[in-house]
């Protein structure tokens, strides 16, 4: 028997039904720190400059909603993130508000489904996604498929992007 999984994102009204085998398990623990590191690219990598990312505000937490058994885990994601944007060489800045919430389907292969609703920064590389290559603040209402090699496929379902390279170079 399976039993249904609604994730509600109430904020826009999207609701996103995962079906959940019989043995999948609850957390039935609560929200723990989920801290976001620094990050660099070189120049070419996301912008024609190099980038470095940091958080200045950083108070996301996270809570496994179910592991199923073939170790695939639902994972939920909230809280206040502010991300330093700066181009390495000139040294401009920009924070980037990445506070969005997310129902993250983690699978064992690396796969990842993401369901989010409000701001996140998601970066592409070349070819490395239906999106051109660049650094994005992603805001609305919309999934984010991450496949197994790393490949990202966005699909807006109402939102934005903005892209950060400009606000930078």
């Amino acid at each position: 028997m399976k039993r249904r999984i609604l994730v509600s994102l109430a904020a826009v009204g999207v609701v996103a039904a995962l079906t959940a085998p019989a043995g999948a398990s609850e957390s039935a623990g609560g929200w723990e720190p989920a801290p976001s590191p620094s990050w660099s690219y070189p120049a070419g990598a996301r912008c024609d400059f190099a980038v470095q990312g940091s958080p200045v505000v950083d108070e996301v937490v996270r809570r496994t909603l179910a592991t199923y058994e073939d170790g695939t885990k639902l994972v939920e994601y909230k809280g206040e993130l502010v991300v330093r944007v700066v181009n390495s060489a000139t040294g401009a800045s920009y924070d980037a508000d990445a506070s969005g919430r997310a129902v993250v389907e983690i699978r064992p292969d690396r796969s990842q489904s993401w369901y989010v609703v409000g701001p996140i920064l998601a970066g592409f590389g070349e070819g490395g996604g239906n999106v051109p290559r660049g650094l994005y603040t992603v805001d609305g209402a919309y999934t984010l498929e991450v496949s197994p090699t790393g490949y990202k496929t966005l699909n807006l379902i109402h939102g934005t992007t903005d892209p950060l390279c400009a606000e930078v170079s």
